[in-house]
Formats: structure tokens, C-alpha cells, sequence
């Protein structure tokens, strides 16, 4: 049940994300619902392929190129999913960074229950 409102939640930062950003767009709810669904297989299953083959160059940076590890996934789910649309990289890096922030926001309440059980 937890992960469904995760999921769920995700599909409303997609939107918000969306709103936020001239460079994305989303067709409507169930797209980001499929989007958020999306990104979760791929950074499950793709991301950590790809930091395990870039672990050099993610130390040289201090790991600032796991940024950019994000981006590609964003754009691989842009290139999977009609109705999802990122117009290019840059927008893909501000796509992911407000989701991240976005998606820390929503699970800031969940920690704090955690922490007083």
C-alpha cells in the first residue's frame, strides 16, 4: 500500500513538475501516473547498471554526474511514454532536480511518523 502513494504522489509532483516548466509536458493525470510508474522500473532496473559502469567519472565529479545519470532516465521515459514530453537535456536535469525536491517534500511527513512510533 505505501508504495501505491508513492506512486501516487509521484504522478502529482509529475504534474506539478509540469506546471513549473515550460520544457514538459504531460497529457493528464493517468500520463503522469504512467510516468511515475515508468521512472520507478526504470531507475530500479537502468540506474544502477548505469552508476556501476560510470563510477569513475561520478568520483571525479563528486558525484554531481549521477545528475546527468537522471536526466538520461527522464529521457528515456520521454522516448517510452506518448503524451510525456521533455524538450531536451537541460530540461530533463530541472525535471528530475524538482522532482527530487518535490517528492522530498511529500515524504517529509512520512519520516517524522516514522520517527515517533
Amino acid at each position: 500500500m505505501n508504495f501505491l502513494a508513492r506512486l501516487f504522489l509521484s504522478a502529482i509532483a509529475v504534474l506539478l513538475t509540469d506546471y513549473l516548466l515550460d520544457g514538459v509536458e504531460v497529457d493528464g493525470f493517468i500520463v503522469a501516473l504512467i510516468v511515475a510508474v515508468v521512472l520507478a522500473i526504470l531507475n530500479a532496473i537502468v540506474k544502477p547498471v548505469l552508476i556501476i559502469l560510470t563510477i569513475p567519472i561520478t568520483i571525479v565529479t563528486l558525484g554531481i554526474f549521477l545528475l546527468v545519470i537522471n536526466a538520461v532516465i527522464i529521457l528515456l521515459a520521454d522516448a517510452v511514454i506518448p503524451g510525456f514530453e521533455v524538450d531536451g537535456f537541460w530540461w530533463a536535469l530541472l525535471f528530475g532536480i524538482i522532482m527530487s525536491i518535490i517528492n522530498y517534500l511529500f515524504s517529509g511527513n512520512d519520516k517524522k511518523r516514522k520517527n515517533n512510533r
